[in-house]
C-alpha cells in the first residue's frame, strides 16, 4: 500500500524553485522579489512575498536583491549602447508611422536635491475605432540627468537603446510632439533630425493664458470666452491670427511677462501649424510623456517620504521600463547572465592571485634551496686550510699574561718612602 503523501506534496517542486525549502533567495525567488519591488515600496513587496510564496527576507535583503538586478541590467544597457555607436547596425524593421516625445519629472535625493529623470516615449501613430489621432505601442526610457548640456546629450546616447529596438529611424515618417525646451531639440536631432516637430497643444494653450492673465493684471478687460475662442482659432486656423492679436495686447498693455510669453510663441509658430498636423494625422499632444512621468517614474520613486541615492535612481529605472514596457524576461535574463559573468571573472581573478602567490613562493624557496645546496659558494670567502699553513697565527710571548687585570695600580718605589720620611 502506498504510504500517504504529505499535505502539499505536489507543490515541493515549486517550493524548492522558490527557495521556500532551503529557506533562502533562489534566482527564481529574487526575480519575484525584485518584479514585486520595481511596483511598490521595498517592504509592502517583501510582505507580498511572504504572503504569496512564504518566503521570508528582510527589508534591507529586499532593497539589495532589486538594485543588484537593476545594476546589472543598467550595465548591459549601457553596453549594448556603446555597441550600437561603434558598430552602427541597421535597425529592425518598424511601421512607418512613429511618434516620440520627450519631458522630465523631478525626484528627491537624499540630503534634499531635486534631480530631474528625462524619459523618451516613442509609439505608434494611428486611429482609434472613432477616427481620432492616437498612439498605440507605447514604450519608454528614463534616465536621470541635470538641466545641463552634457547630461542632456549623455541621455541621448541613453535612449539610443530604445530607439534602435523600436525602429525609429527606418519608420517612414516621425513627428516629435514636446514643449519647447531646448534640450529636447537637441533629442530630435540624434535621433531623427528630419522629424516633424509639433509644439504640444496644452503647453503653447499655458502660455496664452498666461499673457491673458497678465493683461487683466495690467487692467485690460478680456471677454470671458476669451481664452476659449483664441484656442479654438489656434487649433483649426493656425497660430498667424492669434499672434497679431497677442501682439496688439502685447502693445496696448505692455509688461515684461506679457512680452517674454509673446516671444515664446513667436520664435515657435513654425511648430504650431495645428490644423496642418491634424490633417495629415499627427498628434498635437504629448499626454503619452505626460503620463510615463507619473507612471513609469513618480508612482515608483516619487513617493511620500522617499529619497534616492544618486547611485539607486537608475537602476531602478531600468527596472520600471522593463515592466512597464513589457521587457520583463529580456531583461531579467541579461541581468542574470551579467551578474554570473561578473561571477567567474572573479573567481578567476582569485584563482589567478593564488597561482600569482604560489608561483612567486616557490621562486623564492627554490632560490633559498638552491643557496643551502652549494655550500662551496659560502665556503670561497673564507680563508682555506692552505693559506691558513702559509700565514699561521703569531702565538703570543712568554711574558703575556692571559689574566692581565682591567686595573692596576701603578707600583710604589721606595725612593718615594725614603724622602716622606724624611719630612716627617
Amino acid at each position: 500500500m502506498e504510504p500517504a503523501r504529505p499535505v502539499g506534496w505536489a507543490f515541493f517542486p515549486l517550493d524548492e524553485e522558490l527557495g521556500l525549502l532551503s529557506g533562502g533567495l533562489t534566482p527564481r525567488g529574487e526575480e519575484l522579489l525584485a518584479r514585486l519591488a520595481s511596483w511598490m515600496p521595498f517592504e509592502p513587496a517583501r510582505e507580498l512575498l511572504e504572503e504569496l510564496v512564504g518566503v521570508q527576507v528582510s527589508k534591507a535583503t529586499a532593497r539589495r536583491a532589486t538594485l543588484a538586478t537593476g545594476t546589472a541590467a543598467l550595465a548591459v544597457w549601457e553596453a549594448e549602447v556603446e555597441r550600437l555607436k561603434q558598430e552602427v547596425p541597421q535597425a529592425p524593421a518598424a511601421v512607418d508611422k512613429q511618434a516620440m516625445s520627450g519631458d522630465g519629472a523631478y525626484v528627491l535625493l537624499v540630503g534634499g536635491e531635486w534631480v530631474e529623470v528625462k524619459t523618451l516615449v516613442i509609439g505608434e501613430v494611428t486611429r482609434n475605432k472613432r477616427g481620432d489621432v492616437c498612439m498605440q505601442q507605447i514604450s519608454s526610457c528614463s534616465r536621470l540627468a541635470d538641466a545641463r548640456l552634457a547630461d542632456a546629450e549623455r541621455f541621448a546616447e541613453a535612449a539610443l537603446g530604445e530607439t534602435h529596438r523600436r525602429g525609429l529611424e527606418r519608420a517612414a515618417e516621425v513627428c516629435a510632439v514636446q514643449d519647447g525646451a531646448e534640450w529636447l531639440q537637441g533629442l530630435v536631432d540624434y535621433h531623427r533630425a528630419d522629424a516633424l516637430r509639433i509644439l504640444d497643444f496644452a503647453h503653447a494653450a499655458e502660455y496664452v493664458n498666461e499673457i491673458g492673465q497678465a493683461v487683466q493684471a495690467a487692467g485690460g478687460r478680456l471677454p470671458t470666452t476669451w481664452l476659449e475662442g483664441v484656442l479654438h482659432r489656434l487649433k483649426h486656423q493656425g497660430p498667424q491670427r492669434v499672434l497679431q492679436h497677442l501682439t496688439w495686447l502685447a502693445a496696448r498693455y505692455p509688461s515684461a511677462a506679457v512680452q517674454e510669453k509673446l516671444t515664446y510663441l513667436q520664435k515657435r509658430e513654425a511648430h504650431m501649424q495645428y490644423p496642418t498636423y491634424q490633417q495629415a494625422g499627427w498628434p498635437i499632444g504629448s499626454g503619452s510623456v505626460e503620463s510615463a512621468n507619473k507612471v513609469v517614474v513618480e508612482a515608483r520613486l516619487k513617493g511620500a517620504g522617499m529619497r534616492w541615492g544618486r547611485q539607486n535612481v537608475n537602476p531602478m529605472l531600468v527596472l520600471r521600463n522593463a515592466v512597464c514596457n513589457r521587457q520583463w524576461k529580456q531583461t531579467w535574463a541579461t541581468s542574470v547572465a551579467h551578474r554570473q559573468a561578473l561571477r567567474t571573472q572573479r573567481r578567476q581573478a582569485k584563482s589567478q592571485q593564488r597561482l600569482d602567490r604560489a608561483f612567486w613562493f616557490l621562486v623564492i624557496w627554490g632560490t633559498r634551496v638552491s643557496r643551502l645546496s652549494h655550500p662551496g659558494v659560502a665556503a670561497a670567502t673564507a680563508p682555506t686550510a692552505e693559506a691558513l699553513a702559509k700565514h699561521p697565527t703569531a702565538r703570543p710571548g712568554s711574558g703575556y699574561s692571559w689574566r692581565k687585570p682591567f686595573l692596576r695600580r701603578p707600583p710604589s718605589t721606595p725612593v718615594a718612602t725614603e724622602e716622606v720620611c724624611a719630612k716627617k
